[in-house]
């Protein structure tokens, strides 16, 4: 049982990957979808492991609203390792299951604006979230019609 659902999602990958080294010949909205599911893979996988390498950006905890950072255990440090954690998992979840994953990112987006507004300082940042948001959305709403065979239950060992 879990080689077989193993086998789908790995065959599923790799149609995906040949639509996007041949994404000319795609019908416009698998473009879209496509060009979604990449982004959407690969920003917050970078993102969350720039909180462990602090190379994009040194100082992430900058983003951290005081409130927040009140409510997490320990400092602002270990709250952004944390966060890193999350996106990992979160692009992670998006490449296998798009259609749930984008949900989950746009959720976790939605909480990065809370923070970023309440922050009262990086109101231009949580408008290109809110941005980011909506592509999150699209993403999941495009994997319904171009991602088939995402299974909902995770594979058994």
């Amino acid at each position: 049982m879990a080689t077989h659902v193993w086998h789908d999602i790995v065959h599923d990958m790799r149609d995906e990957m040949h639509d996007i080294a041949t994404i000319n010949h795609t019908e416009p909205a698998r473009q879209a979808y496509l060009m979604l599911w990449v982004t959407f893979t690969l920003l917050p996988l970078l993102a969350g492991l720039d909180k462990f390498a602090g190379v994009l950006l040194e100082n992430w905890e900058g983003y951290l609203a005081t409130w927040v950072n009140d409510l997490v255990p320990g400092n602002a440090a270990d709250a952004m390792l944390w966060v890193g954690a999350i996106e990992i998992v979160a692009a992670v979840l998006v490449f296998v299951m798009p259609r749930v994953g984008g949900y989950v990112v746009a959720a976790w987006l939605a909480a990065i604006i809370v923070n970023l507004i309440s922050t009262e300082m990086f109101y231009d940042i949580a408008l290109r979230d809110a941005g980011l948001l909506i592509g999150a959305i699209a993403l999941a709403r495009l994997a319904t019609m171009y991602h088939h065979r995402e299974d909902l239950t995770p594979p058994t060992l």
